[in-house]
């Protein structure tokens, strides 16, 4: 696909053109909104990206003179920074296909590209197909569907859905419900499991379909989000509803997935008050901003994800018991990789090929040796802490398989690992006879926290039970 990319900074502009040249668009460049109309007008482009603010012509004003042209049928993406979300507006207002906050994220930009794609593809071949007789060859009408599914699949990738392993009759069943699902954006699905099973991906398959005018999938990770300000993003807010609020008002998340998705993940971890307001959002399809008295009408779909028992969250009082069986309209329950323990091995070997791929190295196969560790681990983290494992081996060494040596993180001691067992007990455990090395077991535990959950620093911290500055000076000091 063409795109015209229009960005003053250089830096940031060539990054993004070589990223969209690496996922195989042919990408024209343009420092400012003058010298990117000129272009416009003598080329075609079926997406134009830009930048807002940019000396001259604005992002905006390029929207609009793109828009004026009754023949062009260009999708326009704008670029805008996390405190300028008027602009944004605006630029929705005026008919942007969707805008995307700077730093540009790769990953939602390559989504936006393939949703793009898929489009201009889609209704280029309606157009021939109904031309077909009168211009067209049969060759060309078979290429038709070829076409579409290139482009299917190219957004199946950028949204991260084509390099999916499905290895066993359980996944299979669950990709059959999200897809079962799809066709109904009505019905609320709640999707269930622990930690790193993978209910983001299952939520934006469920989304995606076949990824044909999808709309927005507007994510929300709920603990991320302080009580005090969730109803605001939630819900947006009008001029004046509090001190501080930007002038005009401000939709929230709702808002922003009209037409398109609204996925809740950790969705126990959201207060009584607002699971009530959310409930009616549901209901009613509708809601008021903060501080607002208008009505807002929502065409939404809402999918919820949580690793709590919800059941058991209601008998305590932690969740709203009518909340709960609204959300059942559809659920997706993922079992824990340790019960799933054949998938493991065709797992691991998927994370390797697409790892060594990116990294250019030479792996190819797992020991016996390696393979028993794999199965052996209970792997706490699933499927999260596995693909994080075989990344990392791949990362660290370069030979033709996996070998024992390369888990060591996996394997401990007989002794050491039955001293541990004990201390992680707190209702039981045994001290070693031979001194202990507390300094080696807190580095260990923090390891595995950290690989538990892919990295994430803010989520280990919260599991250790110790603030995100504890958790970096132990990092430094491990280092060391």
């Amino acid at each position: 696909m063409r795109v015209l990319l229009v960005d003053d900074d250089h830096d940031s502009r060539k990054h993004v053109a070589s990223f969209l040249r690496d996922l195989g668009h042919a990408v024209s460049e343009c420092s400012d909104g003058d010298e990117a109309l000129s272009l416009f007008h003598s080329e075609h482009f079926p997406m134009v990206l830009s930048d807002i603010r940019m000396p001259g012509m604005s992002g905006l004003e390029l929207l609009k003179n793109i828009k004026a042209l009754k023949t062009s049928d260009t999708s326009v993406v704008l670029f805008t920074g996390h405190g300028d979300m008027d602009s944004a507006i605006a630029a929705l207002r005026s008919g942007a296909y969707d805008y995307l906050l700077k730093p540009i994220d790769v990953e939602k930009l390559a989504i936006l590209a393939g949703r793009v794609e898929q489009y201009h593809l889609a209704k280029a071949a309606k157009e021939r197909t109904s031309l077909s007789y009168s211009k067209y060859t049969k060759a060309i009408k078979r290429n038709i569907p070829a076409e579409i599914t290139r482009s299917q699949q190219l957004a199946a990738q950028s949204a991260g859905l084509k390099h999916i392993g499905i290895f066993s009759e359980t996944m299979q069943n669950i990709i059959e419900q999200a897809q079962k699902y799809h066709t109904d954006r009505a019905m609320p699905v709640l999707i269930q499991g622990e930690t790193g099973t993978g209910k983001e991906i299952i939520a934006r398959l469920i989304h995606f379909g076949s990824l044909v005018n999808a709309g927005a999938f507007i994510d929300i990770n709920c603990p991320s989000i302080t009580a005090t300000l969730f109803e605001s993003e939630m819900f947006g807010y009008e001029e004046g509803a509090f001190t501080g609020s930007l002038r005009g008002g401000r939709p929230g998340k709702i808002e922003l997935a009209q037409g398109g998705t609204l996925f809740l993940d950790e969705v126990s971890e959201i207060s009584l008050e607002l699971q009530g307001k959310l409930l009616r959002v549901i209901q009613e399809k509708e809601l008021y901003r903060v501080g607002g008295t208008r009505k807002i009408k929502t065409d939404i779909r809402i999918i919820c994800a949580t690793n709590a028992n919800l059941a058991l969250c209601v008998q305590e009082g932690k969740f709203r018991q009518d909340l709960y069986y609204r959300l059942q309209g559809g659920v997706i329950d993922i079992p824990p990789l340790r019960n799933r323990q054949t998938e493991i091995l065709p797992l691991a070997l998927h994370f390797m090929q697409l790892a060594k791929k990116h990294k250019n190295k030479q792996f190819s196969s797992i020991s016996k040796a390696a393979a028993q560790l794999l199965t052996a681990h209970p792997w706490p983290g699933n499927i999260r802490e596995l693909k994080n494992l075989i990344e990392w081996i791949v990362f660290m060494y370069d030979e033709k398989e996996i070998l024992a040596k390369h888990l060591r993180m996996l394997t401990k001691p007989a002794a050491e690992a039955k001293n541990k067992e004990y201390i992680l007990n707190t209702q039981k455990y045994n001290l070693p006879e031979e001194p202990l090395d507390l300094d080696l077991y807190m580095q260990d535990i923090v390891k595995k926290a950290l690989l538990k959950f892919g990295g994430n620093k803010t989520k280990t911290a919260q599991y250790l039970g110790i603030s995100r500055s504890s958790l970096a000076c132990r990092l430094k000091r491990n280092s060391k």
